[in-house]
């Protein structure tokens, strides 16, 4: 009862902006900020919230994330970090190869292209002269020619292989005017993959039923110090990277870690447009009918419906605690503030005191509020189903005697 009554109180008062671009965008800036002010990007938050939304607003409501794709490169500053339409490629491309190919058709592939050993394990070959050497060497480079004939007549104009390509078949791509590109490691290749609507091919031999890749340019360019490969108008639209700069691997990693956040929360607002205030107002609306309910519930079942009420107004004592802040002082104040209509007042941990969300534009998103309040309801419901432990008698050792 509790939880549909306080799951009510937050559907009454949830804002939906779908139908206007600008306020929904602003929402999203919004939550994407109340996201990062906990976590490291706080400082240049407001950048990192309009990265994040740029990010998510491409994917057009989808929630795939292996769409965004995240680069991390050392040196400069966390504000140089920059979103990219397409796609980038952590590598250089190889030597004598063209660095810059328009409508580009990309085969993805996972085959070793050393030089094909016979690769017969145990097996020794012994000769007698020098020139049967060469003829197993020639016979080794005639299989690899074979081989990348048969890439070749894929009519492509770029090879991307997981694996390490040997000098030979690279001077042969390179001969073709082919763009080929070694070691993309296993992330990116996927990905890769994914973006550029291909598939990633082993065998070679019947080239019709390969999927190939394609994107309209492909170039070099530089971050920092490093070469990587760009692929921009890829297949799949709304794939983009961001590119995190940052002084060491440290602040880069934990940057990582919350912009993913702010991505997770942002992908499911886009689906569920709702919006809530944050900073403790959610709870604080809901204890509020909770308790409501509680007076006019009769019997015992009011008891468990006030326990929920305070379980609720917990969640404003925690925000205030974390903040160093007297909980006890605040949440009282917030609660005579809530007992007026249309009130808007949370905890503005930066001042220290009662504020107005609205005003400080705190917001989380309905979804997210939504689920912690069902996903709670239940393990609660669950542990107080367990009544009786039953205990197994200890195993009697046995005499070894």
């Amino acid at each position: 009862m509790a939880a549909e009554c306080a799951r009510n109180a937050l559907l009454q008062r949830v804002v939906d902006n779908k139908e206007n671009a600008e306020k929904f965008k602003s929402d999203l800036m919004k939550i994407a900020m109340t996201t990062l002010s906990s976590k490291i990007l706080s400082q240049d938050k407001e950048h990192f919230a309009q990265l994040a939304v740029d990010a998510v607003m491409r994917l057009k409501g989808s929630t795939n994330l292996e769409a965004i794709q995240i680069i991390k490169k050392p040196g400069g500053s966390l504000k140089d970090s920059f979103l990219d339409e397409g796609f980038i490629l952590d590598k250089k491309i190889g030597l004598g190869q063209p660095k810059r190919i328009e409508n580009a058709k990309i085969l993805v592939a996972n085959t070793a292209m050393d030089t094909d050993k016979v690769k017969i394990y145990g097996a020794r070959v012994r000769v007698d002269s020098m020139s049967k050497v060469a003829e197993i060497e020639g016979a080794e480079k005639e299989k690899m020619r074979e081989k990348v004939k048969k890439i070749l007549g894929h009519g492509i104009n770029c090879f991307v292989n997981r694996q390490l390509i040997y000098n030979f078949p690279e001077e042969l791509f390179a001969d073709a005017g082919i763009l080929a590109i070694e070691h993309a490691d296993f992330d990116g290749i996927e990905r890769l993959a994914l973006v550029t609507g291909g598939e990633i091919a082993s065998t070679f031999d019947n080239p019709e039923s390969v999927k190939l890749g394609h994107c309209k340019l492909i170039e070099e360019i530089m971050i920092g110090e490093d070469k990587l490969i760009h692929f921009s108008g890829v297949e799949m639209g709304q794939a983009c990277t961001i590119v995190l700069r940052g002084a060491s691997h440290h602040v880069l990693d934990e940057a990582e870690r919350s912009l993913h956040d702010a991505l997770c929360v942002l992908s499911q607002t886009v689906n569920d447009t709702r919006v809530l205030l944050g900073g403790g107002w959610p709870e604080m609306v809901m204890a509020k009918e909770v308790d409501e309910l509680a007076r006019k519930t009769p019997g015992k079942k009011s008891h468990a419906i006030e326990a929920f009420s305070r379980a609720l107004v917990a969640i404003p004592t925690i925000i205030a605690d974390n903040a160093g802040l007297d909980s006890a002082d605040l949440v009282a104040k917030l609660r005579a503030e809530h007992h007026k209509q249309g009130c808007n007042a949370g905890i503005d941990v930066i001042s220290g005191s009662v504020g107005d969300m609205a005003e400080l534009g705190i917001s989380e998103a309905f979804k997210v509020k939504q689920a912690v309040l069902l996903s709670a309801t239940e393990a609660a419901e669950m542990i107080l189903r367990v009544d009786e432990i039953i205990t197994c008698a200890p195993r009697k050792r046995e005499d070894r005697m």
